[in-house]
């Protein structure tokens, strides 16, 4: 990213601010509220199983879902309990895998993958007879991703579906369903980013003979909407990057704050999880900043004590650290603070000392590998691993979202959590072994030439 892109912010900032975000929302308020009356009506209106299943479909995919989550649950709940009491047959495969996968999706993990025996013969593969069914074959395609480990129809379902689509993808009369073929082979559903599907299925939806004009509208109203909050999110936190100093003056450092952002919004777009956004948007801020402050900045005897006062969080000695550090630490300390600061007077529980040991932790982590490379040592694999799922910063970021978007929390869940739990060390071993691999990359090399003094070398050592 450009040097000036902290400028290049704040310019964004001036253009789009907070008076017309407002104008924009209350002037077309009233106008989703009756259209998503309407939607509600259709819902409430359907009797057919498939099309209840297919406009359900249809408003998960345009980002729709989170204004009709009860609707959605009752009409699920209902089709649930009338497939177990086999009132309701799905004989086409488009219908039986559509109710599997949507099923699944919400949790009703005990959807049984014998849903699909039906369309087997008896040495357990599909029938020819499905490999004619294009639009089965694509949502077979999508509901096989729902499968859990073990579940050999699934598996099977993968690998036929993928096969024929491919095959038959250049033959299909239906531009809609090609589109939504060559989609789904590119990434299926389950696996994109909820805005830009919603921005990509408008598009095609609008073309499709099933099309609801109300809810299409509604969609791209709700799309404006919500974009126009995130906008606003976004230059409220480029004024935040910009008068901190950290995007201009910090030029060791990654300025990659549009990049945060965008990850946050990808987790969480919803507009009534701004907090959300904003305050995990800064931790990864600063976590990115002290990354590279041990990564390209400091000396071992800098870092060791910048290490010890955040372990003591004694920001009374700052003063001994270099300038750069200082302020760096600074960030570190006023973000932790606000963010504890939220969950107090928003939740009503301390958890100061949770992100306190997080934060001494990951340094201790970021110590060590700077020791490493200092030093010229060349760890073993297994000791690589075990540092890095925390130098990666993973924790600390898990750490606040369970804190920001749990509402009753307990003494007992903060300890629980504070433990680290087996999925927060897998999602964080994933997530520093993606880094890694995008590290190793010869090109990503020669391009950075590796201007990092410290961590890379470590990494990229220990893996060769």
């Amino acid at each position: 990213m450009s040097p000036n892109m902290g400028s290049t912010y704040t310019e964004h900032a001036r253009m789009w601010d907070c008076s017309s975000v407002q104008e924009y929302n209350e002037k077309y308020f009233e106008e989703v509220e009756k259209m998503k009356d309407d939607v509600r009506g259709l819902i409430a209106q359907l009797m057919d199983p498939l099309a209840m299943l297919e406009l359900i479909d249809a408003i998960q995919r345009l980002g729709l879902e989170y204004h009709f989550k009860r609707e959605i649950k009752c009409t699920l709940d209902s089709v649930h309990e009338h497939t177990n009491a086999n009132r309701f047959q799905y004989g086409e495969l488009h219908a039986a895998t559509l109710r599997f996968r949507l099923l699944r999706q919400h949790g009703y993990y005990e959807m049984p993958q014998d849903v699909f025996c039906k369309f087997t013969d008896d040495s357990g593969n599909f029938m020819s007879a499905v490999e004619d069914d294009v639009k089965g074959l694509l949502s077979l395609y999508e509901a096989s991703f729902h499968g859990f480990e073990g579940e050999t129809i699934m598996d099977k379902a993968r690998v036929l579906s993928i096969a024929h689509l491919r095959r038959k993808k250049d033959d299909i009369s239906s531009p809609v369903l090609a589109w939504k073929i060559e989609h789904a082979l590119e990434m299926p559903i389950h696996w994109r980013p909820n805005r830009l599907e919603a921005m990509w299925f408008m598009e095609v939806y609008k073309d499709d003979p099933g099309m609801n004009p109300t809810l299409l509208k509604l969609a791209k109203l709700d799309y404006n909407l919500v974009q126009s909050i995130h906008r606003e999110e976004l230059s409220q936190l480029a004024r935040w990057w910009s008068e901190l100093g950290l995007g201009t003056s910090m030029t060791f450092s990654r300025d990659n704050l549009l990049e945060h952002y965008l990850w946050n919004v990808t987790m969480v777009f919803e507009p009534q999880y701004k907090a959300f956004r904003e305050m995990t948007t800064k931790m990864t801020c600063v976590i990115t900043l002290i990354d590279d402050v041990y990564d390209k900045l400091g000396s071992l005897n800098e870092l060791e004590l910048l290490t010890h006062l955040i372990d003591r969080w004694d920001v009374t000695r700052a003063d001994e650290l270099p300038l750069t550090m200082r302020t760096c630490f600074q960030a570190l300390y006023n973000i932790t603070n606000e963010i504890g600061c939220w969950v107090l007077k928003e939740r009503g529980i301390e958890v100061h000392p949770y992100l306190q040991k997080a934060w001494a932790d990951q340094c201790k982590a970021y110590l060590v590998e700077a020791n490493w490379c200092y030093k010229g040592l060349k760890p073993s694999v297994q000791d690589y691993l075990s540092n890095a799922v925390r130098s990666v910063g993973g924790f600390i970021v898990l750490l606040c979202c369970f804190f920001i978007t749990t509402d009753d929390l307990t003494k007992d869940k903060l300890e629980c959590i504070s433990r680290i739990p087996s999925v927060m060390q897998c999602s964080t071993l994933i997530g520093r072994l993606n880094n890694d691999l995008h590290l190793l990359n010869s090109a990503f090399i020669r391009c950075h030439k590796l201007k990092c003094k410290h961590a890379c070398a470590v990494r990229i050592g220990c893996w060769r």
